[in-house]
């Protein structure tokens, strides 16, 4: 965010990437929330029996209710590994010109849909606190989506660019050393959250976020940005293998600091990510059949 160059975006495209991005993910998130409103209903009206164990995402108290489960979901369903393996990926298919498109989807991918599921979420929570005014809700949300795990960097950064002073070299080399880290932290976490809920009845919900966003998304995108856009070729192709990236692991931490659906994420991170090694086949060869 500290280094994006507002001027030099393809702005063109990348509405017509978030556009039909936006628009699914709208209707997938009205969705998912009137599916876990029911399943929470059902819980408290039919409890399960003595001893017997009951999927965490069904029952447990959410923080912000069906809304904030219904954001998780949608960063799974949305939200790509569009770095560690969209960044080598655009790089190989697409080249230098490919690449600085997938580059400026990534500027902007976090800024959009991770703002508007956290703003969903943490509003969610702030109606849910008893006795509070219009006034004092807006305020609890307004901080709480600012002071956000996701959020707050990507706000400092884009805070930073608004000054024009770049990064410091000395800085720059500093925060690069730093995401060194990223990868292998990110393992460390899925791992630990496999080895404490396991896949054991989990399968079929990430199997369906993997589906969401492995296959649905990437010919969302395809349909929208060149039927309605009129995007085609290489930039139509990068659009495409954007959106058909794996589950990325902010949906673990969407779960994680809402208290649900931990589980059902780590699963799908998993499961899409071993997918996508035929599926982004699969539109690559979709893209080449019609000659993009």
């Amino acid at each position: 965010m500290a280094r994006m160059d507002f001027a030099a975006m393809p702005w063109t495209t990348l509405v017509a990437y978030f556009a039909p991005v936006l628009a699914y993910l709208g209707v997938f998130y009205a969705w998912q929330q009137r599916r876990v409103a029911r399943q929470q209903g059902l819980a408290q009206v039919q409890p399960p029996p003595a001893g017997a164990q009951v999927g965490a995402s069904a029952v447990e108290r959410v923080r912000g209710g069906p809304a904030a489960a219904a954001a998780t979901l949608g960063v799974a369903a949305t939200y790509g590994n569009s770095v560690q393996l969209g960044i080598p990926m655009a790089a190989a298919l697409f080249g230098e010109v490919g690449l600085g498109l997938h580059l400026a989807l990534i500027s902007l991918h976090g800024l959009v849909v991770l703002t508007l599921l956290t703003v969903l979420a943490e509003v969610a929570i702030a109606r849910s606190g008893a006795g509070q005014s219009l006034v004092g809700t807006v305020k609890t949300a307004v901080r709480s989506a600012v002071f956000h795990p996701v959020m707050l960097p990507i706000l400092l950064g884009l805070a930073w660019n608004l000054t024009g002073l770049g990064l410091h070299p000395v800085v720059d080399a500093l925060l690069l050393s730093l995401t060194a880290a990223v990868v292998p932290l990110c393992l460390f976490l899925i791992g630990t959250n496999l080895a404490q809920y396991g896949l054991r009845g989990r399968v079929r919900g990430a199997l369906g976020l993997s589906v969401l966003k492995l296959l649905v998304l990437p010919a969302v995108v395809l349909l929208g940005a060149h039927f309605v856009f009129g995007v085609s070729g290489l930039s139509l192709s990068v659009l495409v293998m954007m959106a058909a990236a794996p589950v990325g692991s902010n949906a673990l931490i969407f779960a994680l600091r809402y208290r649900t659906h931990e589980a059902e994420a780590t699963a799908a991170i998993v499961l899409s990510t071993v997918a996508f090694v035929f599926t982004s086949s699969l539109w690559v060869a979709v893209l080449a059949l019609l000659g993009w």
